[in-house]
């Protein structure tokens, strides 16, 4: 997917000599190339429209060296990526400048697979960002909880797949643990959607008696059974022109599925004791708590309606699947509940993360918010310890750690960093060149990584 904001590289000093070639390098991307001489003119055109990939000599003209520079792209914009051009001479202040903060070096003359390799990661890194930001954007406006916020693989996987299915009008099956945010998946595919101006119709399956499903589905005429004293639009007909959600439909009892499945191949419905058809426009998205194809094989869920119902599956990871992304939610949630049961805020420390983060989670995302709300309210003082955590946080046994500083959120990047560098190497068999294209970075920024983190 396109994005509206334009990737942007800066290049500092004598690095203008690659402008051509970074623009042969993104030549079907909208990207915008921009030149300053030093890093005093870097540092203002960034303040007034920032950048994505910044490219700098390390010898600058001015008063503020190359080294400085990276310094205060990294205080100001953390998420910027910076490459800094060295030439034999210079190579000591490019592992500095690494060591700094910059994400690779270059050599002089340029190897230009190496460039556009830098180039190409910074520009995938910023159309993830882009996609996240424009979710969260349409989530915020319509009112939803901020949940949607990660790092890891699988939950910018979740993100894409979300981006890729919402511009359709397919029908969507959502698998997922309670409590891992189905509905708010559904609700980001309606948003994001051509139908995002009609309504959004939540219809809990689970939570309705099987007497009612069919009314509340399909809607009854006037005298169609007692107490029905007027005619009643159901689900179908409520969210016309919109999205029906039709939650927990492992519940759906089985006369209920062959009505669904009648009306899914015709396209229209009948209300409970009426005889007119009524065509239905709607967007369906279900969800259902388990592994659809096992709910088939148990016979909870109809084959025949499965295999309707599944044109574009979207599985969810529980939390435990996402554990790079737990330091990120709770400091997120300790903040959100700090806010709004106004406590002073407060820090975890180190081996508290830790303890969040090797723990399973059972209830997912809404327990982990419930957990830190729960902290931000009962812990008196400014830093949260282990033994301040409820007693089923101990029940899953971590390495002994030999600190407890409060974890700011730059040692729970670091932290969360160092996690997925460990699971890309796993993945991968240790092979260090696919390990960097998994994660996106160079092979050398992967060894100094490495060595930064003394992974072995």
């Amino acid at each position: 997917m396109t994005c509206d904001v334009p990737f942007r590289v800066l290049l500092v000093g004598d690095a203008s000599n690659t402008s051509a070639e970074l623009a042969n390098a993104l030549a079907a991307e909208p990207i915008e190339i921009r030149a300053a001489e030093n890093a005093e003119e870097a540092l203002a055109q960034n303040r007034l429209e920032p950048c994505d990939l910044v490219i700098t000599a390390l010898m600058l003209s001015g008063s503020t060296s190359g080294l400085e520079l990276v310094q205060s792209f990294k205080a100001e914009w953390p998420e910027t990526r910076i490459v800094v051009l060295a030439d034999f001479g210079t190579i000591p202040m490019a592992v500095e400048a690494m060591r700094l903060g910059a994400d690779d070096y270059l050599t002089k003359p340029l190897d230009m697979v190496l460039l556009h390799t830098d180039v190409r990661d910074a520009s995938e890194r910023h159309r993830l960002r882009e996609e996240n930001r424009r979710l969260r954007d349409r989530l915020d406006r319509a009112g939803e909880l901020p949940e949607m916020i990660g790092q890891s693989v699988a939950f910018r996987n979740l993100i894409t797949q979300v981006h890729r299915v919402a511009s359709t009008d397919l029908t969507v099956l959502i698998e997922g643990e309670n409590g891992t945010g189905k509905e708010l998946v559904a609700r980001a595919i309606h948003r994001l959607s051509p139908r995002c101006n009609g309504p959004f119709i939540a219809a809990n399956v689970g939570a309705m008696p099987d007497t009612l499903i069919e009314s509340e589905l399909f809607g009854y005429e006037r005298g169609a059974f007692s107490g029905a004293l007027r005619r009643k639009h159901g689900w179908f007909e409520l969210a016309r022109g919109g999205t029906l959600l039709l939650d927990e439909l492992d519940e759906m009892p089985a006369k209920a599925q062959v009505d669904l499945l009648r009306i899914l191949e015709q396209r229209v419905l009948r209300r409970v004791g009426g005889e007119e058809l009524v065509p239905i426009d709607v967007r369906l998205v279900v969800t259902v708590q388990h592994d659809a194809e096992a709910l088939v094989a148990e016979g909870r869920l109809r084959e025949d309606l499965y295999y309707r119902l599944n044109v574009v599956p979207i599985r969810i990871p529980p939390l435990r699947e996402r554990r790079d992304d737990v330091p990120l939610l709770v400091l997120h949630f300790l903040k959100e509940a700090e806010r709004r049961h106004h406590r002073e805020p407060k820090q975890i420390a180190g081996v508290a993360m830790r303890r969040l983060c090797d723990y399973s989670w059972p209830g997912n995302i809404r327990q982990l918010r419930n957990f830190m709300e729960r902290l931000a309210v009962t812990v008196d003082g400014p830093v949260i310890h282990a033994d301040d955590l409820p007693a089923e946080i101990h029940s899953n046994p971590i390495p002994i750690l030999t600190h407890s500083e409060p974890l700011t959120l730059d040692a729970a990047v670091q932290d969360a960093e160092k996690r997925a560098i460990r699971a890309a190497l796993a993945q991968c068999n240790n092979h260090r060149e696919h390990t960097a294209a998994l994660l996106g970075i160079s092979v050398r920024a992967l060894q100094y990584k490495l060595n930064r983190y003394s992974i072995s």
